[in-house]
């Protein structure tokens, strides 16, 4: 049986910490999630200013990254290029601003960020990745 990194109660806060940070110096009014490997919530913050639907689509956008494995912009490219039947996949998400957290050869969970630009949330939410030190790719 081999050993898997998980997130700790910590790399949450760090990752929070890092992406609110990113997100107030632009004065982005967004909603930050943050989702372990199985797409399980661990962190939700709507910041002031984000609209209540936020706080579902950047759920929606965290799990999709997980459970896809791949960041959210991939389905969205996918649709917008004609794969019309992507819509029909049973991710709930498909819009840019979830990005799986990979170490090593394992996704240990995702962030999800929605309330501005699509590229502006992927943005964030690979600000708040960077607060781990890992290299995310």
């Amino acid at each position: 049986m081999r050993t898997k990194p998980v997130l700790t109660d910590e790399d949450v806060r760090s990752m929070a910490t890092a992406a609110e940070a990113h997100a107030r110096e632009h004065n982005w009014n967004v909603t930050i999630a943050i989702v372990d490997d199985g797409g399980h919530l661990l962190y939700l913050h709507r910041l002031d200013g984000a609209g209540a639907s936020t706080a579902e689509m950047a759920t929606g956008k965290a799990r999709t990254a997980v459970l896809g494995r791949r960041e959210t912009k991939v389905y969205e490219d996918m649709i917008k290029q004609g794969r019309t039947a992507f819509l029909s996949a049973p991710m709930t998400a498909m819009l840019e601003g979830g990005v799986p957290i990979i170490v090593g050869a394992d996704i240990v969970g995702a962030v999800g960020v929605s309330g501005v630009k699509s590229e502006q949330d992927a943005q964030i939410a690979k600000a708040g990745i960077a607060a781990l030190g890992i290299e995310n790719v």
